[in-house]
């Protein structure tokens, strides 16, 4: 193999279905997938089956992920005890319209684990549980703006949809109008001197943090920094939102609220908390999430939450399963020990190599950045990455057999799943890479 062009024969010589898949996906999806993250060149393999910490392809290829369903299988796919309560779900019924015992149950399970939840109310998604947390920040403090951090991904909900990445104010999307961005403010990560900055005298509803900024390249917020933005929103009335999406129940039971030990007033939830089916989850302190509560707040004091598959059956029964594993199997000393592991073994690899890379990340989640330049502090590093060699990594991985994504930034975590020999296989393949010149 002499270079990125036999890389790229070698996967379409092995994926000839994925690619007659793709032809027909593209007459009837843009872009011929459901998700543009989904998509990488040439195109993408089509999973026929996922097991553990594999997924299969329909040409039968096997590739170790360690995207994990976008972080969201932490027991590894079709976990055995997940995939029982399922079945016996489905047997009574996969979505009800009404209330029924497995949201209570859920909802104690929250409760029981996250410091912050006292009462929980169940979204279908991420980005619709950040937006009833938005709306019922504004609802609950008579407020309008929200501050929103630099590199941090809330979803799509239009008034948080911006300062992703790099240049900050560039618009991430069209049909998102002005208007309806006109009360967020774009903060500083990990600068408290420069969120007062920006902020200045502003009468904010509330500051909406994502404590490990996963998409925005894995970087945790400083100790101190979360710290002073608690006692920011105690001075000024203004509510703080955690969004622990990917945090939460990854960085133990109590999430990240749990490893900062600081107490947000709201908390959103997703992935995890679903057992692998959509969900998304608002949770917090009384007197907030009761201005939720119908039948006691009416007209503007009253948050407007629900949809029609709010508790579905079938997810919550994923959820309380996958919860309980968590909560009864060694799951956080395995999957840290092994991000610990794969980090130290990357940066080894790179600093032997004197190869202008580094493995950042907390518990078990890491992403490599192509540059030397440290501190990373904030999304602001990418601007020093080089892109087109990350993309020349995953491809490298993708031929043997290794799914990390994004292509141009790769970031991806470990199951209770994987395996030391898992481990082994990416810091030999990454050995591999930096001696292997492209």
């Amino acid at each position: 193999m002499s270079g990125l062009s036999e890389l790229k024969r070698g996967y379409e010589e092995r994926t000839q279905r994925s690619r007659a898949m793709f032809e027909r996906a593209k007459n009837v999806e843009p872009a011929g997938v459901s998700y543009r993250n989904r998509y990488f060149e040439p195109y993408p393999f089509f999973v026929k089956e996922s097991k553990g910490a594999n997924l299969i392809d329909l040409d039968g290829n096997v590739y170790t992920d360690y995207w994990c369903a976008h972080m969201a299988m932490i027991l590894g796919h079709a976990h055995p005890a997940v995939m029982q309560a399922i079945k016996l779900q489905a047997e009574k019924g996969w979505h009800h319209g009404f209330v029924h015992e497995l949201e209570v149950a859920h909802s104690e399970a929250i409760t029981r684990n996250v410091p912050s939840a006292e009462l929980v109310r169940h979204a279908s998604s991420g980005s619709e549980a950040n937006f009833f947390a938005v709306r019922l920040a504004r609802t609950f403090t008579q407020r309008a703006k929200v501050a929103k951090f630099e590199g941090g991904w809330q979803g799509a909900y239009d008034p948080l949809h911006l300062a992703i990445k790099p240049p900050f104010d560039r618009p991430v999307s069209g049909g998102i109008t002005k208007g309806s961005q006109e009360d967020t403010v774009v903060v500083p990560f990990n600068d408290f001197e420069g969120f007062k900055g920006r902020i200045k005298k502003e009468q904010l509803a509330c500051v909406i943090l994502e404590p490990i900024l996963f998409a925005g390249g894995c970087i945790p917020a400083e100790r101190e920094f979360v710290k002073a933005l608690r006692e920011y929103c105690n001075e000024t009335d203004t509510l703080l939102i955690f969004d622990e999406i990917i945090t939460g129940f990854r960085l133990g039971l109590s999430g990240a609220q749990g490893y900062y030990k600081v107490e947000p007033d709201l908390t959103v939830l997703g992935k995890i908390v679903g057992g692998g089916f959509p969900i998304g989850v608002i949770c917090g302190r009384r007197e907030v999430m009761e201005h939720m509560d119908h039948t006691k707040y009416a007209g503007l004091q009253y948050a407007y939450h629900g949809n029609t598959f709010s508790g579905n059956a079938i997810t919550l029964a994923a959820g309380v399963a996958a919860i309980n594993e968590l909560e009864h199997s060694p799951v956080y000393e395995h999957i840290d020990r092994l991000g610990e592991m794969a980090r130290e073994e990357m940066n080894q690899i790179f600093t032997d190599a004197e190869f202008p890379a580094q493995a950042v990340g907390v518990g078990s989640m890491f992403c490599i950045h192509m540059t030397k330049n440290k501190p990373i502090k904030d999304t602001r590093g990418y601007e020093h990455c080089d892109q087109a060699q990350c993309k020349k990594l995953f491809r490298f991985l993708l031929e043997n057999g290794i799914v990390i994504l994004l292509p141009e930034t790769l970031h991806g975590g470990v199951s209770y799943a994987h395996t030391e020999e898992d481990i082994n296989q990416l810091a030999n393949t990454l050995k591999e890479y930096v001696g292997f010149k492209i």
